[in-house]
């Protein structure tokens, strides 16, 4: 009988308190679901589903990178942006904009945000994205 193969776990590949944090903050649940499984494993997550949710989650968790939808109840997506860029401890969280609006990659970087993905997006490109936004290119 062979062994079984033991799956990858985060803590197989760095230490869990070197494992990068991502905050996603998306109202819709499968699509919460599609940026978890687009980034496929060696991150924490959290996730909020309405704009106070999300900046409470931020101030708690100082997360390395958030990836934030602009139609989020409560809070819109650009008060939650708002709020990151006014908080000390913050302000230099990378942040991931993907939205269906059709503000246009300038408005929502002037806003704010590292970087801009329309939906629907391709799940390669949202992770190529966030990985060059965590090593600070």
């Amino acid at each position: 009988m062979r062994p079984r193969k033991r799956d990858k776990t985060v803590s197989d590949r760095e230490p869990l308190e070197n494992t990068k944090t991502i905050l996603i903050c998306e109202d819709e649940p499968a699509l919460r679901e599609l940026v978890r499984a687009s980034l496929d494993g060696g991150y924490r997550f959290a996730e909020a589903s309405d704009g106070y949710a999300a900046l409470k989650l931020a101030q708690e968790l100082v997360p390395d990178a958030v990836v934030l939808d602009l139609m989020l109840p409560g809070l819109s997506g650009l008060d939650v942006l708002a709020g990151l860029r006014r908080d000390e401890r913050l302000r230099h969280t990378r942040v991931l904009v993907v939205t269906a609006w059709s503000e246009t990659h300038e408005d929502i970087v002037a806003a704010g945000a590292d970087d801009f993905l329309p939906k629907p997006f391709d799940p390669d490109v949202l992770k190529a994205k966030l990985e060059r936004l965590l090593d600070g290119s």
